[in-house]
């Protein structure tokens, strides 16, 4: 038994990427992201209702012929308890208080937190895209959070926020494939994009103009994009990637599972979860 235990850690080791694992030198460290502070909404004023209670006797005659009796309404039966899969503490966290999401109330959002240079987050994107696109309610918005706990991290949150700048101004017309050689840059090629250089000819080989670049990777949307991303981190707690949370309420991993496909089980059982509040 005590080798099953063993070999049972060892084996959900290798499926994050965390705070304490070295991280490539950065080439040029970029200057540190201040955390952003939301601001979270006053509680709303509690207020006292006074309502006089009225007395009303109730006859215990009979009633009369032609009348009806007055019919007493019955509670609606309890909706049939579910058989959840997954427990809080064991497959999930709950964030207690509920956290602030990127987007509105609108719908349920469940975002991923990565890292591109995580070898875990490059092998769960294949899953992750086919859920997306398959088997994403459609209640649901699908966001994506950069890490950001040391300098490199800084830097590729900096490139994810950039790329996808680009991509909503129409300047890259392949996102897939630029993500795609984001991660077979880094895990393939061994270019562990260190430096803006380096990103910025990456971004080349797409048909970005230096001058595109450069206005976008400096731009103020970028700049409060990595601002956000940065205060989310902190209020989820991440310390490894890649996560999962649930509309700011549930953070999870597939460590905690122990599969990708377990994983997205899990995702789905949150969303239900959410869904029936």
């Amino acid at each position: 038994m005590k080798h099953y235990v063993l070999l049972l850690i060892a084996g959900l080791a290798l499926v994050a990427c965390g705070k304490d694992e070295p991280a490539p030198a950065v080439t040029e460290e970029p200057a540190a992201v201040e955390e952003a502070v939301v601001e979270e909404a006053p509680p709303a004023a509690e207020t006292t209702e006074t309502t006089e209670a009225t007395v009303v006797e109730e006859s215990a005659a009979e009633p009369e012929e032609g009348e009806q009796a007055i019919l007493l309404a019955q509670a609606e039966t309890p909706a049939v308890t579910r058989d959840w899969q997954f427990e809080e503490g064991e497959h999930y966290m709950r964030l207690v208080p509920a956290q602030p999401t990127l987007g509105g109330a609108d719908k349920i959002e469940v975002a991923e937190i990565f890292w591109y240079g995580c070898p875990h987050c490059y092998t769960f994107e294949p899953a992750l895209n086919n859920w997306v696109e398959n088997g994403k309610p459609a209640d649901v918005r699908f966001v994506r959070i950069p890490a950001m706990w040391n300098g490199l991290l800084v830097l590729h949150a900096q490139l994810f926020y950039t790329e996808e700048s680009l991509v909503r101004n129409g300047v890259i017309k392949d996102p897939e494939g630029f993500r795609n050689a984001v991660f077979e840059e880094y895990h393939r090629r061994g270019n562990r994009l260190a430096s803006e250089e380096a990103i910025q000819r990456l971004f080349a080989r797409f048909g970005v103009s230096e001058e595109d670049f450069t206005r976008t990777w400096s731009s103020f949307e970028v700049d409060q994009n990595m601002r956000k991303a940065a205060d989310l981190n902190r209020r989820y707690s991440i310390a490894s990637v890649p996560a999962i949370v649930v509309n700011g309420k549930y953070r999870t991993g597939a460590q905690e599972v122990g599969s990708n496909e377990k994983w997205l089980e899990l995702v789905d059982e949150l969303i239900v979860r959410e869904s029936i509040r």
